[in-house]
């Protein structure tokens, strides 16, 4: 016997008492993931802690208030020297108010690939980001754009509020729609070859920015 069929004959025991019309569904399943010790979501310490795992992967993370955002996405971008940046359907109007680069509007029809690659950077917001593993998760939802969007171009800028912040995995799950495409970022773009030297970029945006609204 092979392992493929222990394991298949295992589950079919397991599965013997398991009625024949019953569907997973049908089974609710208690999930009360402990939440002792860690922080309040959108709290100053879930911010602080998402902080500081993001700086930890070597992502750039700053706190903006509301009212100095778009001042703050223009010096970040102007810094970088993007003159060309891709702004997914959906991303608050308010805050490109101060954009001085190309806006490419990723619309009917969508910016293919290879203009995606011709671009600086990109802005978006975030579905949830969560705190202990330092991640942005995005779920396509306005602002966030495509998944391209977020792994062609070289830099990405992402602006969440602090109220979209999360202590753990298990909470943002919560927050999030499984059937939606969702991305989970955590720090730029990094690897490993089979030397173990560090190569960036080769899957996503070589240099990540952060801008936390509290």
């Amino acid at each position: 016997m092979n392992a493929r069929t222990e394991v298949l004959s295992r589950i079919r025991r397991a599965l013997t008492d398991v009625p024949g019309g019953e569907r997973p569904e049908d089974v609710p399943v208690t999930r009360n993931y402990s939440r002792e010790g860690t922080p309040a979501a959108g709290s100053a310490k879930a911010v602080q802690l998402l902080t500081k795992r993001l700086a930890d992967y070597g992502a750039s993370v700053r706190l903006v208030a509301d009212e100095a955002v778009p001042t703050a996405i223009a010096l970040t971008l102007a810094a970088r020297g993007a003159a060309c940046v891709v702004v997914p359907r959906g991303f608050p109007s308010a805050w490109q108010a101060e954009l001085d680069a190309v806006r490419v509007l990723d619309d009917r029809p969508e910016v293919t690939v290879g203009a995606l690659d011709r671009t600086d950077s990109v802005v978006t917001t975030v579905a949830v980001a969560i705190a202990e593993t330092g991640t942005l998760v995005l779920d396509g939802g306005p602002g966030q754009g495509r998944r391209a969007l977020t792994l062609v171009p070289d830099h990405h800028l992402c602006v969440l509020r602090a109220e979209q912040v999360v202590a753990s995995v298990p909470e943002a799950l919560v927050r999030l729609e499984p059937a939606r495409p969702l991305t989970f970022v955590s720090g730029p773009s990094a690897t490993s070859d089979i030397e173990l030297d560090r190569v960036e970029g080769v899957h996503g945006p070589r240099t990540l920015h952060v801008l936390i609204v509290p």
